[in-house]
């Protein structure tokens, strides 16, 4: 074909045609060459990109949290809120120049810190002491293998070691906690009184005032838009499988499985840690080492448990004689694992060279594997056959309802029909949720989405957790409206009478206030009023004998001069005004204060200057990154 059209192509023109359309088709091929090349990620921090699942994750697993912590007053369309996102993003982005900032310092997470992390979860515990069984059981809960668990705590400890590393050298003088203290517990002297609530000059209100007052703030007379919804579900705890296991089943499996039935061999350890500084130099190396070898030469069953005491430097276990409870391989580092499965039962090794630094480890006692008769396990061989038949069917129908409705996306009817499902519903609900299935995040942000609400389609599938699934669609949609006049006019005449009154206190209590300013007695002012004078001496913030919003103002207000009070109109939050007087400043009774208190104060004022310090690190860190954020698709 290309060779008839170059017979047939001759002359200029036909040249001027080919050429323009080579240019057209390799400017299409060049558009296409760029367009095809979208980013995909929310965020990239240097060469690290934050993924839109990374982010929708963050975003839920908060949404989740928050709605945990606020029960029904949580409102999940906060986080639909553009600053809010930000927020979030910034969060991440932060953690990512932390990590990046380790790496190009050298910082890393020590193995003896995962460790001894892991060995304080409160669910690992037994007895005071870290349980391998109980460890080992989660892990199988969560599918997740020693390893795997151990990176999730490395990478969640990482971005601490700078803000910690930052905390803990930050230095607070005794001179800066004097100074705290003396403002913390100042002693002010102060009169006050408070003015009586002023009828307002009008107390008429017509219908064109209330109309107009009603135009004005329409925003306050909404009814919130609310939908209720349609819905299938499918719930795991409701499922039954089709058949139980049988015995020879069961058999089979355990016969199969039969190492997960052997309790592994157990080792019982006391170790004494003597660290080695990261980064050392040979010659401490070599001091350590040393130390270690003297400790060692010296150590017996007798003498071991004081020793630990004496010269551990491993916190978690030095009070307890350096117990470290019963250990199975793979529980520490290959180090230390090597070292206590080389040796016989009553040993005490040499010193033991691992990440931590160098341990001596005495072993006191072993308990060699044993495997579970089948008998014994029968009855969990049972339950997880049939939770796992429960899982596979719920999986089952779980995707044929999600397929279903993707292919039928305007009903939920075919979906229903096929599978022979009940077509729920909801009662009215707003975007801050309304009760059962309608207080769900998840759910209320499935039914507020523009597909759902604006095309009308069913939503995809929606995952409640433990196995709990649901499709909605909509079923009514009342959109936001105004209240009609007629049913909140009570409550506008109300606000009109209300303002007026708050205009007259405003200027009752501002025509107080110029009058003590002139030089007025308080006193004087006070019983033109029909008002009493309170004087407080000595009062310190909290006090609670003075209503709050005055004891505000009085520590807001500046210091006397030349005797003069300091004067002041103070709201009450309430529709009433007082008038304050300032009348002398004293700085607190440092000799007062326990030593207890100074020491939590200064680490409480480590953390606050710490954490300020983290943030200008992170905005230094920020100015020097290249960090490219894609808003669209927050």
């Amino acid at each position: 074909m290309l060779q008839a059209m170059r017979n047939k192509m001759h002359g200029w023109p036909s040249i001027i045609l080919l050429g323009v359309c080579v240019f057209a088709m390799s400017l299409f091929g060049m558009e296409s060459y760029f367009t095809s090349r979208n980013d995909s990620f929310v965020a990239k921090v240097g060469s690290h990109e934050i993924s839109q699942r990374d982010f929708q994750d963050r975003v839920n697993q908060l949404r989740q949290q928050t709605s945990a912590e606020q029960g029904e007053h949580f409102d999940s369309s906060m986080f639909e809120k553009p600053e809010v996102k930000q927020r979030i993003l910034d969060g991440m982005i932060d953690q990512q120049l932390l990590l990046q900032a380790n790496a190009d310092w050298g910082l890393r997470v020590a193995d003896k810190a995962v460790r001894d992390y892991i060995g304080a979860i409160p669910a690992f515990v037994v007895n005071g002491q870290f349980d391998p069984t109980s460890y080992r059981a989660w892990l199988a809960s969560q599918r997740k293998t020693p390893a795997m668990f151990e990176d999730d705590i490395r990478a969640s400890l990482a971005t601490r070691l700078l803000p910690d590393a930052i905390d803990a050298s930050t230095l607070i003088s005794d001179a800066q906690i004097d100074q705290f203290l003396s403002l913390l517990t100042q002693r002010r002297d102060l009169r006050y009184f408070m003015l009586p609530r002023p009828t307002p000059a009008d107390s008429k209100v017509s219908d064109a005032q209330v109309e107009v007052w009603y135009k004005a703030h329409l925003a306050d007379y909404m009814n919130p838009e609310q939908v209720s919804v349609k819905y299938i579900e499918v719930n795991g705890a409701d499922l039954k499988p089709d058949i139980a296991p049988s015995d020879d089943e069961l058999k089979k499996r355990y016969e199969d499985e039969k190492q997960r039935f052997v309790q592994p061999e157990q080792r019982l350890v006391s170790h004494i840690l003597i660290d080695v500084p990261n980064n050392a130099t040979p010659d401490q190396q070599k001091a350590a080492l040393a130390k270690a070898e003297k400790i060692a030469a010296q150590a017996n069953p007798g003498n071991f448990a004081e020793l630990a005491k004496k010269d551990s430097q491993d916190l978690g276990s030095k009070r307890q004689g350096g117990d470290l409870g019963w250990l199975e391989k793979g529980v520490t580092n290959p180090a230390f694992d090597s070292a206590m499965f080389a040796l016989q039962k009553g040993q005490i090794s040499k010193p033991v060279l691992s990440p931590d630094g160098y341990h001596i480890i005495w072993l006191r006692d072993v308990r060699s594997g044993e495997s579970k008769p089948f008998a014994e396990v029968r009855d969990q061989l049972v339950k997880e056959a049939l939770a796992a038949a429960r899982d596979r069917k719920y999986n089952e129908v779980a995707g044929k309802m999600s397929d279903n409705t993707y292919q039928n996306p305007t009903s939920l009817e075919p979906a229903a029909a096929a599978l022979n499902l009940p077509i729920k519903s909801t009662g009215l609900f707003s975007r801050k949720g309304g009760e059962g299935l309608a207080a769900n995040p998840k759910l209320i942000a499935a039914a507020f989405s523009d597909d759902v609400l604006v095309q009308g389609n069913n939503s995809g599938l929606i995952d409640l957790g433990n196995d709990h699934s649901v499709v909605i669609h909509i079923d009514k949609h009342v959109a936001a409206a105004a209240r009609p006049l007629e049913e909140v006019r009570a409550d506008v005449q109300k606000k009109i009478l209300d303002e007026r009154v708050a205009t007259a206190a405003r200027k009752q209590a501002d025509g107080a206030l110029a009058r003590l300013r002139k030089g007025e007695a308080m006193a004087a002012v006070a019983t033109s009023v029909g008002a009493s004078v309170t004087s407080v001496s000595e009062a310190v913030r909290g006090h609670a004998e003075v209503p709050a919003p005055l004891m505000t103002q009085a520590f807001l207000l500046p210091h006397p001069v030349s005797g003069k009070p300091q004067f002041a109109a103070v709201d009450m939050q309430d529709g009433n005004y007082a008038l304050l007087a300032v009348d002398k400043v004293q700085g607190g009774d440092l000799s007062k204060v326990p030593p207890e208190q100074r020491d939590v104060l200064r680490q409480q004022m480590g953390q606050a200057y710490g954490s300020e310090a983290t943030r200008e690190l992170l905005d230094v860190l920020r100015a020097h990154a290249k960090i490219k954020v894609n808003k669209n698709l927050m």
